[in-house]
């Protein structure tokens, strides 16, 4: 029952340590601390001819296996550079461990040669191994992937040098350094084919996205019908053998590899009839405005690319078998198989230098982007769960992510476009440009930022209501409301405002979970001990589109110096009714220390409770909502409410 605290860690000091062995020991801890960037280094130097999945696993292997054997001193290690700008602590250890990375990294993208033994790295990772899945890290936007596009047309040391330019901060002179102790034979042609990228900022965003993280990841199935049949191929191979001349002579051509199952291209009507671009169904743009209802299903098909047929084939080719070098990804609870029928035709462009496709299937809306003015290369498919969207949640799609700011494609029923920061209660919303197939300009995306200095949010006006919508890192911005569970509101008024000032920032323990749409609801109000004036209690609540998976917090909002200051998590729950419609009570509680220096534990209740009461190292209890018991520093508690008919309730969480 403790308000959350933000711990600022101290930076180590910039002298750097006298040169000498590295003991096993440092490099352990240094491993460890930077095991993240590490891996992420060996995945970037890593030949991308192995494909993702083997590099995510290499590079894991690589990390994994840098330490030295037996417990005596590991060698020497270069004298350690301060900390620059990047924030790298490149002690002797981690000097040491970056460099065995570096090395093994290399060492994968040799080729085998004849009667040579083949070095560790060049063999596939026995350890870690994921049986029946592929792994790969999330998907990035248009800019990441023209960049993963000219590292894989570099050298393995070529990219290595990059990586230390840009992730690393090292001048050349230390490149050459570490890509010599790494075993690189021609250090002057690597450097010189790595000026070929941009070394700056923005490719060091680039580096460190989500694209290139290899401990955030994704998982797929692999072929499972495939390794059914090969299981049942191997069981049957002897009365297959017997009876291949009689198959054979049959009409039809006989088996194919694959046996009765379909080919790639199903030639079964239902599925030819998904993958032709002719039988996309497009809807009339005036259909929304005599419908009953307004959801993605009275979509237009919009966008400049909408009767480019190579384009609208690819993308339902991708979407009916994506193949090793597609990176998926899908909200929980959303299914990545092919459509049952022709979807339906949402929006074709070109947006921020990549070629998108949207469609929806009744349930689902794909999003097919690939690098424009490129004949091949990579691309991208996301899927979001849609189904019983209404007009405010089909209100707007996130078609493009590029330098940290997103772009949506509004409905056709939106009139106007605003953003708005949710930071600045008295803020002014500041319109946004939109072109007319309704793809909005850029605009700060809070998903993407590091930190919560400001928290822009897509305002969309129909005629009849303003809605608040913002990017938690999925095709589907979430809907923002304000008010009791059985009656939430659009954010309007002052006091809704007021609270989601301090709410927004504690919205990121929500991103990329399905939500559908957050209401905050102020459900009790408290006068603090010593007049230390009056502190809001609130419950948030996620609602997502599957239905499960629901998040809920409250916060503790005492009076804070600036508007935008976040409130205090007092308890969180994942899968809980409470704050709900089916159950709105909540109750929660903190311990707080006034102005004087005096502790307390206070606690708040919704209306649906009579008293509240606190036991095990305090004892306390109170005839209404709240309670405030003095207490001391680390006190612990249990929090319990009693309902009107006497029954007992504890606290959220």
């Amino acid at each position: 029952m403790r308000p959350q605290d933000v711990l600022n860690t101290p930076a180590p000091s910039a002298a750097p340590p006298a040169p000498g062995p590295v003991e096993v020991e440092q490099a352990e801890a240094a491993l460890i601390e930077h095991y993240p960037r590490l891996v992420r280094i060996a995945y970037l130097v890593l030949p991308p001819s192995l494909g993702r999945n083997r590099r995510v696993l290499t590079a894991h292997a690589i990390a994994q296996r840098s330490l030295p054997r037996g417990r005596a001193a590991a060698g020497p290690a270069a004298v350690p550079r301060p900390r620059g700008a990047t924030g790298t602590a490149a002690g002797p250890g981690y000097a040491f461990v970056r460099g065995r990375v570096l090395r093994q990294a290399l060492e994968a993208g040799l080729p085998l040669r004849r009667l040579a033994r083949p070095r560790r790295a060049q063999l596939p990772p026995l350890l870690p191994h994921v049986w029946g899945l592929r792994v790969f890290p999330r998907s990035g936007g248009a800019d990441e992937l023209a960049l993963d596009q000219r590292l894989s047309a570099l050298s393995g040391p070529a990219r290595a040098a990059f990586v230390l330019r840009v992730l690393e901060g090292m001048a050349d002179d230390e490149v050459r350094e570490v890509l010599a102790a790494a075993g690189v034979d021609d250090v002057p042609a690597a450097l010189a084919d790595a000026d070929g990228l941009p070394n700056g900022g923005r490719s060091r965003a680039l580096l460190t996205s989500s694209e290139f993280d290899v401990c955030s990841l994704q998982v797929r199935p692999t072929d499972l019908m495939r390794r059914r049949q090969h299981a049942k191929a191997g069981v049957v191979a002897a009365l297959a053998l017997a009876v291949c001349g009689a198959l054979l002579g049959l009409p039809g051509g006989g088996w194919g590899r694959d046996g009765a199952a379909a080919p790639p291209y199903a030639r079964n009507p239902a599925a030819e009839a998904a993958l032709d671009p002719g039988q996309l169904a497009r809807v009339p743009a005036t259909a929304w405005q005599a419908s009953a209802r307004r959801d993605f299903s009275v979509w237009p098909a919009r966008g400049s690319l909408t009767d480019d047929r190579a384009l609208l084939r690819r993308a339902l080719a991708v979407w009916a078998r994506p193949g090793a070098g597609v990176q998926v990804s899908a909200t929980p609870g959303t299914q990545s198989g092919p459509p049952m029928g022709p979807p339906q035709l949402l929006f074709a462009g070109e947006v921020d230098q990549a070629r998108v496709v949207l469609l929806y299937d009744g349930l689902r809306v794909a999003r097919y982007a690939e690098p424009a003015g490129a004949d091949r290369g990579g691309a991208a498919l996301d899927f979001a769960r849609t189904d019983g969207a209404d007009t405010a949640s089909a209100s707007a799609l996130v078609v493009g992510r590029t330098d940290g700011n997103v772009r949506y494609v509004t409905a056709p029923w939106v009139r106007r476009v605003a953003v708005r920061d949710l930071l600045d209660p008295a803020g002014a919303a500041r319109p946004l440009d939109r072109e007319a197939d309704g793809v909005t300009a850029p605009m700060p995306s809070p998903a993407q930022a590091r930190g919560c200095l400001g928290w822009d949010a897509l305002e969309v006006d129909d005629g009849s209501a303003a809605r608040t919508l913002t990017d938690l890192g999925e095709l589907t911005p979430a809907r923002l409301t304000y008010g009791p569970p059985a009656a939430p509101k659009d954010i309007t008024g002052a006091a809704a405002r007021a609270s989601w000032a301090r709410t927004a920032c504690l919205l990121p323990g929500m991103r990329a979970h399905g939500v559908r749409d957050v209401n905050s609801w102020q459900y009790a109000q408290q006068s603090l001990p010593e007049a230390n004036g009056t502190a809001a209690w609130l419950c948030t609540r996620a609602e997502t589109w599957r239905g499960m998976g629901s998040r809920v917090m409250t916060q503790f909002q005492a009076p804070a110096a600036r508007p935008g200051a976040p409130g205090a998590v007092a308890a969180r729950a994942e899968d809980s009714p409470s704050c709900g419609v089916r159950e709105p009570r909540v109750l929660a509680g903190v311990l707080w220390k006034s102005q004087a220096g005096q502790w307390y534990v206070l606690a708040a209740g919704s209306a649906q409770f009579a008293s509240l009461a606190v036991s095990g190292g305090l004892e306390g209890e109170t005839a209404g909502r709240v309670l405030a018991v003095r207490a001391k520093e680390g006190a612990r508690a249990e929090l319990s409410g009693r309902l009107p008919d006497g029954t007992r309730v504890g606290a959220l969480g």
